[in-house]
């Protein structure tokens, strides 16, 4: 996977916009419609053309309109592609030595190629998730030393 794989889809103003529009009804469609389909038809505007896809694909793309609207730049990366440390690095926004110390740690998983390190997105991943919970209980703990304490206005 190259680099410029891994750039980010930045929305300018009129996709903004557009993605605004869209993930209102896209969302409602998956709140309302029939909660077990697995398969969704998505009728093409231009031609009326009828497309079937997965119920997972279009809950994704809901999740990518919602994040287009807020003005977010946008990455989709396959679970299985394998990442070299620098593209690594640069999807937990971190510098590559520390995602080095990181894979020296054993936080995330990593094979070799020759001299060169691949990290598995999945792995990525879960050390993010892994991560985002240890930094919510850290702050949960702080919040409340601080209300015990009397801090807390």
């Amino acid at each position: 996977m190259t680099l410029s794989a891994l750039e980010p889809v930045v929305p300018d103003a009129e996709a903004i916009s557009t993605a605004d529009a869209a993930v209102d009804r896209v969302r409602s469609y998956l709140a309302t419609g029939t909660p077990r389909a697995t398969r969704i038809r998505v009728r093409v505007e231009d031609n009326g053309e009828v497309v079937v896809v997965p119920r997972a694909a279009v809950e994704l793309f809901a999740q990518i309109l919602a994040h287009m609207a807020a003005g977010h730049g946008v990455t989709v990366v396959p679970e299985h592609a394998e990442l070299t440390t620098q593209q690594a690095a640069t999807l937990l926004n971190v510098s590559r030595p520390y995602l080095i110390g990181l894979l020296d740690a054993g936080e995330i998983d990593y094979r070799r190629v020759g001299k060169h390190r691949r990290v598995r997105a999945a792995s990525l991943l879960a050390y993010q998730r892994r991560d985002d919970r240890r930094r919510r209980a850290a702050a949960d703990e702080l919040a409340e030393l601080t209300e015990e304490m009397g801090l807390y206005e």
